[in-house]
């Protein structure tokens, strides 16, 4: 996911993204270990989506940005 797109996102947006990411991220490996090898890429790429909304909030709260 793109960055410029993460930073448009509320607050609200935010949170509401991250727990659904998260859920995702849950569900995706779940499934690798019952042997779906597909799901590799989506988690790398889950894992840094939520790092990206962790940070961007994160610098929201401290005002960094």
């Amino acid at each position: 996911m793109e960055l410029a797109k993460i930073r448009n996102w509320s607050d609200d947006e935010l949170k509401t993204q991250e727990s659904q990411f998260s859920e995702q991220l849950f569900r995706t490996r779940f499934q690798a270990k019952l042997g779906q090898n597909e799901g590799i890429k989506k988690l790398r790429e889950l894992r840094k989506d939520i790092a990206r909304i962790k940070t961007i909030a994160r610098e929201r709260s401290l005002g960094i940005h």
